[in-house]
């Protein structure tokens, strides 16, 4: 019988987008409870570690961070655990460098670079629209976060854009046809598109149906899509290959061109 929370991962139960080898060791990092599930999210140690190379192992990561130098979302965070997840903005100052975590057409995480005004907000989807004590109105974000007094117009599925540094939001966007998403979760994560339609199934879930800029359509659950800009038009910088899933084939094609 499990007595407690459970303290550690095993390597191979770890997420596959974290890209851990089997043979390095047995454990992998288990995420801190935190804003994001584990299953989507990228813990700190193996984002600094692995991805940006600015350290060998683990404590050379934990000395990075007990120096304050990694922000996530405009704050400090020195739990090399601590979980990072999707639309995260991370700033070292002292490199001058700005990263947000978006997914690949691949499922994983890439750490895209912005510009240090593009880190100064992130967008949350909006899971959540409640009345509190005494009537007060509150949404809840894909994030964890908790805002009262929102837009009354704002409903669940829409994405806001949230000042980290005031931790308030201002604009807003409405999960409509014509709009230009990104799916989180699923096969087809990582893509983007404009949303053309949305099936609504009672008691079952909801399809929404997205066109990419090559034409191609495709399908996911109405909870994987996350919706990043108005129009065609996105409010955050996307990675180099904009969202668009290649064929095995166009991908050898492309390789080779480059060559």
């Amino acid at each position: 019988m499990a007595r407690g929370p459970k303290k550690h991962l095993k390597r191979l139960n770890a997420p596959k987008h974290w890209m851990l080898d089997k043979l390095t060791g047995t454990y992998a990092p288990r995420p801190t409870a935190g804003p994001h599930k584990l299953r989507e999210c990228l813990p700190l140690v193996i984002l600094i570690r692995n991805r940006l190379k600015y350290a060998l192992n683990g404590k050379e990561v934990q000395s990075i961070l007990m120096q304050r130098l990694v922000k996530v979302d405009g704050k400090v965070r020195t739990d090399s655990t601590y979980p990072a997840g999707f639309m995260d903005a991370i700033t070292i100052e002292k490199t001058g460098e700005n990263f947000r975590l978006v997914y690949d057409t691949k499922g994983r995480f890439t750490v895209h670079r912005i510009t240090a005004e593009e880190a100064q907000y992130k967008l949350c989807k909006v899971k959540k629209v409640q009345l509190g004590a005494k009537g007060i109105p509150f949404v809840v974000t894909h994030d964890g976060r908790t805002l009262r007094y929102p837009d009354p117009l704002i409903k669940v599925n829409d994405t806001i854009k949230l000042d980290l540094e005031s931790g308030k939001f201002n604009e807003f966007i409405k999960f409509e046809v014509g709009n230009v998403a990104m799916v989180t979760g699923g096969r087809n994560t990582g893509r983007v598109g404009v949303i053309t339609h949305r099936e609504r199934h009672v008691g079952g879930f909801d399809i929404v149906h997205i066109k990419d800029v090559l034409d191609r359509q495709f399908a996911t659950r109405l909870s994987n899509v996350f919706v990043i800009g108005e129009g065609n038009k996105p409010w955050v910088s996307l990675p180099k290959n904009k969202g668009v899933k290649l064929t095995i084939a166009e991908e050898r094609d492309r390789r080779r061109a480059a060559n």
